[in-house]
């Protein structure tokens, strides 16, 4: 855990230049592991997508997911059963809005698994206190406390005050290059301007596969009492 008070800042004009966008799917269940087949399926039709800076492509999680720090956890073997209430989303520019329409309508095959992409609705990002991101690439030699260090180092970077992070689960998402190391990051107690802030700059790389995306999360107390199990 890192844990540093931080006096309390004034609320500025909220950046609304980047948002999420929000598909209904039709899909029963998908490989516990599908960043890969997920962003090479996406890309393939939105292919500008690389060239956006804070473009990103969020990962489908089932109801048994919960907040992302429980999962399972083969994924040779395991598969996340959906619901109808599903929903897959990106992370956009606005002036991307209209090209994203494109994707709607389009049938995807993750890996044998059928995931029919429907209508689409904009949803501006939330200036919640504790944000949470469920995979944020690192080194799979370095420990939790160098981690979270580094994290608060970008943070910075980003201008973003650091004054609560903790380190969940850690994560491999495969790749036809090899495997990738991943830990789950939450940061606490951000102030509204902080966290719109970093919830469109992200953090670490391969956000067109998931990672260093960052979403609201309700409370950060829960994820205190099951750290480390």
């Amino acid at each position: 855990m890192y844990w540093d008070e931080m006096p309390q800042t004034g609320v500025e004009q909220l950046p609304d230049d980047v948002v999420d966008v929000s598909y209904r799917i039709d899909c029963r269940c998908l490989p516990l592991d599908h960043a890969h087949a997920l962003s090479s399926a996406v890309r393939r039709v939105l292919p500008w997508l690389e060239d956006e800076e804070h473009a990103g492509i969020h990962l489908i999680h089932g109801a048994e997911s919960g907040n992302g720090w429980y999962r399972p956890q083969d994924p040779e073997h395991d598969v996340l059963h959906l619901s109808r209430r599903a929903r897959f989303r990106l992370r956009l520019p606005r002036h991307r809005l209209e090209d994203a329409r494109d994707l709607a309508g389009h049938r995807i095959d993750l890996d044998g698994f059928e995931l029919n992409v429907g209508e689409a609705s904009v949803i501006p990002l939330q200036p919640q206190p504790a944000l949470l991101a469920r995979y944020v690439v690192a080194p799979a030699t370095q420990d939790e406390e160098d981690f979270l260090r580094e994290a608060a180092r970008h943070l910075r970077e980003l201008d973003v005050p650091v004054s609560k992070l903790l380190c969940g689960r850690s994560h491999l998402l495969h790749t036809p290059e090899g495997e990738l190391f991943t830990r789950s990051l939450m940061v606490a107690d951000l102030d509204p301007h902080s966290s719109v802030l970093l919830q469109r700059a992200g953090i670490g790389s391969r956000r067109l596969m998931g990672c260093g995306l960052f979403i609201g999360h309700k409370d950060v107390a829960p994820v205190q009492g099951r750290q480390g199990s």
